[in-house]
């Protein structure tokens, strides 16, 4: 196989070289397209553009794959914990005992956040979404931490990313507690990472925290399985916003505003408004199938199928296990959770959804998990940033570390030709 691709235009002919990623996934490096033609490509939501070459995750969507350096998504979620990950995702490699432990202690010694943060949260109304206060808290980070991160010092490197790791889930439960009328907590040193965070979001003023295994292990399993996804939108913005040379907090609060919307980390409490309105029609969810068969009927059932993954989501195979375990184990009566299994049961067994491979996806069994924790629905897609923290700061880390130039797409104009100018009076 030649490693140049031929474009042909006008009589020109121009050749660019093809690369090879460590998985045989092939590219057309375009870097002189336009210096050499005049040309540049457009493609609409970058779906066939390759922005920069990683080594964080690879995600295979027709043979339903996903890997954090290498590793399965089974294998990690089955063996180990979110702080593993984290450290994984980061530094590349898994962490020995030691580096753990250090890492552990580390981001504890920086899980305080400065007590004048509590102004600006007490600044938001009651009723405003978590995912704006969250995006302008950890923007707010920015002020009590001013200078921007040495990026050629890996101490200076590690400092920041030890602090936006402790300080994050502080904020993640703070936000759910302003919206739940709670007092703000900061948790407990002596418990693990997840287990605190559990702790801050849920420990009740007038209550002896009591640690709930299965809904830890669930909290656990959710961060891993959403910890990295590749190049999706919020990951491209905080690399996109982070090659301007913008600091790791900035560009993290870039991706949390991206990750707000509803066709990306907004999915999952679309999901839970979804089957509230079933429930709210009397709950026939036999009725709503029909309605997503129907190609003339608005209605779209959500948390089915995948845009990236055409056969399976190998998320929700891992996670599945998880919402049956703390349905059972929590003996939830919940007639909304009652709905949701009876959508994933005829999902399973319909012919048409089988056909076209439309079966429940993460978002789907992350949204009945986090109702069943009892973790508002507005608070859905915070969780999904919590998760995602240490796949952002991998890629930003990547990004300034190959400094890569600040990105800049190009576009094809379509407006109007040169034209004079016309005075008010004439108009």
């Amino acid at each position: 196989m030649s490693d140049k691709a031929i474009l042909e235009y006008e009589g020109s002919r121009y050749e660019f070289p093809v690369i090879k990623g460590t998985e045989d996934e092939l590219a057309i490096d375009i870097k002189t397209l336009r210096a050499t033609t005049g040309m540049v490509t457009i493609d609409p939501g970058y779906k066939n553009t390759g922005s920069c070459e990683s080594a964080i995750t690879f995600l295979d969507g027709e043979k339903g794959i996903l890997r954090y350096r290498g590793y399965s998504i089974e294998e990690l979620a089955e063996k180990a914990d979110f702080l593993e990950v984290a450290y994984l995702l980061i530094f590349g490699e898994l962490p020995n005992k030691e580096q753990l432990a250090k890492f552990h202690h580390d981001i504890k010694e920086e899980s305080h956040v400065d007590e004048e943060m509590k102004k600006i949260l007490d600044g938001f109304p009651k009723a405003a979404h978590p995912m704006g206060v969250l995006s302008s808290l950890t923007s707010a980070l920015i002020a009590f931490n001013p200078s921007s991160v040495d990026v050629s010092s890996e101490s200076a490197m590690y400092s920041s990313i030890v602090r936006i790791l402790a300080k994050f889930p502080v904020l993640v439960a703070w936000t759910m507690r302003k919206k739940k009328g709670l007092p703000l907590d900061y948790g407990d040193d002596t418990l693990g990472y997840v287990e605190n965070i559990h702790k801050m979001m849920f420990k009740r003023p007038n209550q002896e925290y009591k640690k709930d295994p299965i809904a830890i292990e669930a909290l656990d399993k959710l961060l891993i399985l959403h910890a990295d996804h590749e190049q999706n939108c919020s990951t491209s913005t905080v690399r996109i916003v982070g090659s301007s040379h913008a600091g790791l907090f900035a560009s993290l609060s870039a991706g949390i505003s991206a990750l707000w919307g509803p066709l990306h980390g907004g999915a999952n409490q679309a999901v839970l408004e979804m089957l509230e309105a079933i429930e709210a029609d009397g709950g026939d969810t036999k009725k709503y199938m029909a309605k997503a068969k129907d190609k003339d009927d608005p209605f779209r059932l959500m948390g089915f199928g995948h845009r990236v993954y055409k056969n399976f989501d190998p998320r929700a195979k891992i996670i599945k296990k998880s919402a049956d375990d703390v349905l059972g184990n929590l003996g939830i009566e919940d007639p909304i959770l009652e709905i949701a299994k009876g959508l994933e049961k005829e999902a399973l067994e319909d012919q048409y959804f089988v056909d076209r491979k439309l079966y429940p996806n993460v978002d789907f069994y992350s949204g009945i998990i986090y109702r069943a924790l009892g973790i508002p629905t507005e608070m859905f897609t915070v969780m999904f940033a919590l998760g995602r923290l240490p796949g952002w700061i991998a890629q930003w880390r990547e990004m300034r570390l190959r400094k890569e130039p600040i990105g800049r797409p190009r576009q094809i104009y379509i407006g109007e030709n040169l034209r004079d100018f016309v005075p008010l009076e004439k108009r």
